[in-house]
């Protein structure tokens, strides 16, 4: 492969990327796909509709990812979620911090970019400082605190931090990671599918549809986008991810490159990856499908106490996206597809600290009154 074929294949991942997410913005705009809403509509109402929505996106993206691993298409073991090193506490405070931010802001970072496309000013003021709260925890204040405090407790797993490895190793089976995912998939999607009202168009269309867009991000990620020898360092290379390594959805790291991006646009090594143009196929996505049903409407701050709740949820979301190593679809979906114990700790965290947050939403509602 020359520089030129090097150069071309980079364009057609981010432009493959930006497709899938621009879908991942239209399908989830139209079956009104919340993370935070499913939390919400469990805690408030006992309903768990949207729960069994989530679950079955993440059945669908396990069993993708356990079937792709399985027929050689990717390298599980180069997954942006395979690590050696069980972060509990870095996942588990950094997911309770995300799920207080994302009840204080209306939406987790998949909702704000949703939202964004859809006329709601509120959620680009949550993008800007979503944004610049993850990019000092990635890089800079707060990442100084985070690597020299909470990142030092971990539990060390040399057969690799993932629920799947650790079965695989104890069995002595090389293949029984991806069947142990496809285990914990039909399970998931049995659950999900057990309640007849469940059986609708829209959350059907959200639980499989979503669901098979992470796992072709997979695909194009780890497979399409996987060079085994680069022309110019003769080193393998996953193309255009920040990582360096397969990546899939994930929001809030992105969000802080994208302004990078943006900022420093006329330095040459500020490059577009994979997931800034995901992000931007969200909003885009979005934008198309209001626009179609004629949802799409200007929406801003109507109070003070509106905009501080939204300022500070966005901070709570950027620092613990970061630290919780993703969000609720970052390590909610694409994070839990690979059965990693860093996911499952994350959206433990992110359903305490939501629980947290109608708590506090509740008292401050009982207040002023």
């Amino acid at each position: 492969m020359d520089i030129n074929q090097f150069s071309s294949l980079q364009q057609q991942v981010l432009a493959a990327g930006f497709a899938l997410a621009f879908l991942f913005g239209l399908i989830g705009q139209r079956t009104h796909f919340c993370t935070m809403g499913a939390f919400s509509d469990v805690i408030n109402m006992g309903d768990w509709s949207r729960m069994r929505q989530w679950a079955l996106v993440m059945a669908t993206a396990m069993a993708g990812f356990a079937l792709l691993s399985w027929s050689g298409q990717i390298d599980p073991q180069q997954s942006l979620y395979h690590t050696t090193k069980w972060l509990w506490l870095s996942t588990l405070l950094g997911g309770a911090l995300f799920g207080i931010g994302m009840v204080l802001a209306s939406g987790c970072g998949n909702k704000t970019l949703i939202r964004m496309g859809t006329g709601n000013l509120k959620s680009w003021v949550v993008f800007v400082f979503m944004g610049v709260s993850a990019f000092a925890t990635l890089k800079g204040l707060t990442a100084v605190w985070r690597t020299r405090s909470i990142d030092t407790v971990f539990i060390d797993m040399p057969a690799g931090a993932h629920l799947g490895t650790w079965i695989a190793t104890w069995a002595d089976l090389p293949h029984v990671w991806p069947v142990a995912g496809l285990v914990v998939a039909a399970a998931l999607s049995v659950w999900a599918l057990s309640s007849k009202d469940f059986w609708q168009a829209d959350h059907l269309l959200a639980g499989l549809g979503l669901g098979l867009l992470v796992t072709a991000m997979l695909w194009v990620s780890g497979h399409l986008g996987f060079v085994q020898e680069h022309p110019e360092t003769l080193e393998s290379v996953y193309l255009t991810t920040n990582s360096g390594r397969m990546e899939a959805m994930s929001f809030v790291a992105p969000m802080a490159y994208l302004l990078d991006w943006l900022m420093f646009y006329s330095d040459a090594s500020k490059v577009l990856s994979f997931g800034m143009v995901s992000a931007v196929g969200v909003v885009c996505g979005a934008a198309v499908s209001s626009l179609l049903n004629g949802s799409f409407r200007w929406e801003g701050f109507g109070q003070t106490s509106d905009l501080t709740h939204h300022l500070v949820g966005a901070i709570l979301m950027g620092v613990g996206g970061v630290t919780a190593m993703g969000c609720t679809i970052g390590q909610g979906v694409s994070g839990i597809s690979t059965l990693s114990l860093n996911a499952l700790t994350a959206v433990l965290g992110i359903g305490l600290g939501a629980w947290l947050g109608f708590k506090y939403q509740t008292w401050s509602l009982e207040r002023s009154l």
